[in-house]
């Protein structure tokens, strides 16, 4: 089998110097969401590194996510250690997931602003969280359920919640930058927007 080219649009180029600024394989990532946009223009974009702790490892991660006139699409890399089934040299992973926008639930923002008492209409805080939801992951959290009896000795099961686990980042202006923040922002606004007209 033979497939064409589609004359594919590339990727806006600040998009791909955001990426290449992240410094976290940037020529892996860039062909991910290459292949995961297939030509489709992207209208917006949103780049994040992270780097998390472990007790004995730091770890680093970029997410991108951009959206097109029909979707969403995440790609997220990071490397592990060598394991069994890799060999001991350590791997990257960039992985990519493309979600119709009319499959998007909810976008939910979280702004985190310090001494609220004093806040600046339009400042919309220092940091940011952005959840996304679309189905395709939910997180149970259980706990045995009790009963007011002090005294009571019998088995109540569980209790619990499940709780919307698709795609959530945490944008701080502390970490990143004000920018970072009004950047996160926008990216949120056209996303609800979008998602609100379907």
């Amino acid at each position: 089998m033979t497939i064409q080219s589609t004359g594919a649009s590339p990727l806006p180029t600040d998009l791909v110097a955001r990426i290449q600024a992240g410094g976290y394989y940037p020529d892996l990532v860039i062909d991910t969401l290459d292949v995961a946009v297939a030509g489709e223009a992207v209208r917006a974009h949103l780049v994040h590194g992270e780097t998390t702790f472990d007790s004995d490892t730091v770890r680093r991660h970029l997410s991108v996510i951009v959206l097109t006139g029909t979707r969403l699409i995440f790609v997220h890399a990071d490397d592990h250690g060598g394991d069994e089934e890799h060999g001991s040299a350590p791997h990257g992973f960039s992985t990519s997931e493309s979600v119709a926008l009319s499959a998007v639930r909810s976008v939910a923002v979280t702004h985190v602003v310090p001494d609220p008492v004093t806040y600046v209409s339009g400042s919309l805080g220092r940091e940011i969280t952005l959840g996304i939801n679309w189905g395709g992951a939910s997180r149970l959290d259980l706990e045995p359920a009790g009963c007011p009896d002090p005294a009571c000795e019998a088995d109540h099961g569980y209790t619990g919640s499940m709780l919307a686990d698709d795609l959530a980042l945490r944008i701080s202006a502390d970490a990143e930058g004000t920018d970072a923040v009004g950047d996160a922002i926008r990216f949120a606004r056209m996303l609800s927007a979008v998602t609100a007209g379907l």
